[in-house]
């Protein structure tokens, strides 16, 4: 009977000693990460961070390899991948005290890869979308500046692509399209440098379309605005040129 009970304690010791050098080894790893993250051997990093997520699901270095996984393949500009990473993290770990930056760096990583204006945005318009989320879930982060700063560049982007697409249209005379161009960036992007740009490329649209009330009005409503940014005279000049040539084409 002595014998059995000390086979038992010999038996529950040794597994115990397994368990600590097992979460011992998980540590290691995990502190190895952090250095060759440190160090900017990314790709060492997220071998590591790997290894401590596969071993250590469950244990309290779960959550922070996830978050460190995902930071190792930001910082080695490897962005939609850490999107990928990061989003793991908010999903399955919500508890973690990672999750507000994670959620940051998420928009962070598809504002960066937004690209030049005249390409497509559709990751513009997906920062745009999740920074607005970020907004709307932690109005009172300390990463509230930077935010708000992101989104005003994003919104100058999508206007300015706005605007080009009308001037395009105007060079191609085009012109209802290129009213509806300047009509998306008037009625969207109102908060950008381009607003008064497309109310005066809007008013010699209208003209050139033969539009010469529409014009009128237009300009009559917007004129002190336009006036301050030294850009009436142009859309005036262009209503009376245009009223001009109709005059002359019916005598």
């Amino acid at each position: 009977m002595k014998f059995i009970i000390f086979a038992l304690v010999l038996f529950f010791t040794s597994c115990a000693g397994t368990k600590n050098n097992s979460e011992e080894t998980i540590r290691d790893k995990f502190n190895m990460g952090l250095e060759n993250l440190e160090n900017e051997k990314y790709l060492q990093a997220q071998s590591d961070f790997k290894n401590v997520l596969i071993r250590g699901t469950g244990t309290d270095f779960g959550d922070d390899a996830q978050y460190y996984l995902g930071e190792s393949f930001y910082r080695n500009k490897e962005y939609l991948l850490a999107i990928s990473e990061y989003e793991k993290l908010t999903r399955k770990m919500g508890y973690s005290p990672f999750v507000e930056d994670a959620r940051f760096k998420i928009c962070e990583a598809y504002s960066i890869e937004s690209p030049r204006y005249y390409h497509d945005q559709e990751y513009t318009l997906k920062a745009l979308e999740r920074y607005q989320e970020f907004l709307d879930d932690y109005p009172n982060s300390k990463l509230l500046e930077n935010v708000l700063s992101s989104i005003r560049i994003l919104r100058e982007k999508l206007a300015k692509k706005a605007f080009e697409t009308g001037i395009l249209y105007m060079k191609m005379e085009e012109y209802e399209s290129a009213k509806l161009a300047f009509q998306i960036v008037i009625d969207e992007y109102y908060d950008t440098s381009f607003l008064v740009l497309s109310q005066k490329e809007m008013i010699i649209s209208l003209a050139k379309n033969r539009e010469i009330e529409n014009a009128i009005t237009f300009l009559e409503l917007h004129k002190n605005y336009l006036a301050k940014n030294n850009l009436y005279d142009e859309a005036f000049d262009m209503i009376g040129y245009m009223q001009s040539k109709i005059s002359s084409e019916l005598k």
